[in-house]
């Protein structure tokens, strides 16, 4: 990931953003082990999550650069997506007593981790501090979140196993790319990418809502799963055909 950013002297370094994040993050997901009564596993699956996220961005970022206002909020919308994938595994087992209320509270959760998706970007612009690592921080931690709710859908049994495909098709393009090193090269800016994402999302988190039958969330994000697997063909067939252009 490149970090070249026009970015103002350093305020904080990147131990200390780490530091506030690590905190932000385990604030978060202890309220939520308490509120949503989950097992310690959940924790400790986010102290993992974070710690990966940790190194990644301490890999590729300059310490001697300011982290900036645009990933530092990526980074605070970090808190809300570990938190939301490390309970995932566990959503099937809430209190049945509550179980609505607990699941109508796991669905704005997310629903608020999407909204802040356009935050870092503003902050980027009106900053200009726009940069290819905050775009692909933002972007990793969006595939992160539609993995985690098809996790969640799967373990209230509101769809099989093969909904885990919507957040596997990304992970299956990246692994690919180590072989056939043609799929590593830039793709150009698709409106129609961005709407196909925003949909997996909105129909992971309908799918969630206590409302909605099987029957439902299963038509509705099979149609999400036919459309990511049209776009991720219409981008690899993009980039076969440019496969030698860039040597």
């Amino acid at each position: 990931m490149d970090s070249r950013d026009n970015t103002a002297p350093p305020g904080l370094s990147i131990h200390q953003d780490l530091v506030w994040g690590f905190a932000l993050t385990a604030t978060a997901c202890l309220a939520a082990a308490w509120f949503w009564q989950l097992t310690p596993a959940a924790p400790a699956i986010a102290v993992g999550l974070f710690a990966f996220i940790g190194w990644c961005v301490f890999r590729h970022w300059p310490a001697d650069q300011d982290f900036n206002p645009a990933n530092r909020a990526t980074l605070a919308r970090s808190s809300l997506v570990v938190t939301l994938v490390a309970s995932a595994p566990f959503i099937g087992h809430l209190t049945k007593g509550h179980l609505d209320a607990q699941l109508w509270t796991y669905a704005i959760v997310a629903l608020t981790a999407l909204l802040m998706d356009g935050v870092d970007g503003a902050l980027a612009r009106a900053n200009r501090c726009q940069s290819r690592f905050g775009a692909r921080f933002d972007m990793e931690l969006d595939a992160a979140l539609i993995l985690g709710l098809c996790i969640a859908v799967m373990t209230l049994d509101k769809a099989g196993a093969w909904v885990l495909c919507l957040g596997l098709m990304r992970y299956a393009f990246i692994s690919g790319s180590t072989i056939w090193h043609w799929l590593k090269h830039p793709l150009p800016d698709s409106f129609r990418r961005k709407t196909v994402c925003v949909w997996q999302l909105v129909t992971l988190m309908v799918a969630l809502l206590p409302p909605v039958s099987p029957a439902f969330a299963g038509t509705t994000l099979a149609t999400a799963l036919a459309l990511l697997a049209w776009s991720f063909g219409l981008d690899i067939r993009w980039l076969h055909r440019r496969r030698f252009s860039h040597d």
